[in-house]
């Protein structure tokens, strides 16, 4: 049985920079966490921040690949530089989807970790910009499929690919 990495705040887990989940209700998630198929995880703890933590966004609205290239930054609210524990949390999230065998994985779209097809754009003001979070850049670069929590029937057809 193919397992799945899966934004913990999805799964209603208190790990957001705000101190909140965002606890997803739709029927796909829910029966694959009935199978066992779910392995929670959240980067941005895992990398160190605190919950909560000021709020954080790429510089520029580069995205993952540029953070993990080094030629942008990923940044609080207050201007404080947390690069090193976002890159620290997409790594772990791949020592967690390599010890489980994992090659698909769903996570929080918008997030500067988990986005999938957007992220916020770095001024702070709301707006999103086309773009990947580092984790899913980091899990994409090593091969892994990543959707957001938005793209379920998309992620089930993966599925039912990688199983045959």
């Amino acid at each position: 049985m193919e397992k799945i990495l899966v934004s913990a705040c999805l799964m209603g887990r208190k790990v957001r920079y705000d101190g909140r989940a965002k606890t997803s209700s739709a029927a796909l998630l829910a029966g694959w966490r009935e199978e066992g198929r779910l392995v929670p995880f959240c980067p941005e703890v895992a990398g160190g921040l605190p919950v909560p933590r000021p709020a954080s966004e790429i510089e520029g609205g580069l995205g993952g690949a540029a953070v993990l290239a080094g030629s942008a930054r990923v940044l609080t609210s207050d201007g404080a530089d947390v690069t090193a524990a976002f890159v620290a949390g997409a790594r772990g999230a791949l020592a967690v989807a390599r010890a489980n065998g994992i090659r698909m994985a769903v996570l929080k779209e918008g997030s500067p970790s988990c986005g999938a097809l957007s992220v916020y754009d770095g001024s702070f003001s709301g707006r999103r910009t086309p773009g990947q979070g580092v984790t899913t850049a980091l899990l994409e670069s090593e091969g892994i499929r990543v959707f957001g929590e938005d793209d379920l029937e998309a992620a089930a057809g993966y599925l039912r690919t990688l199983e045959g």
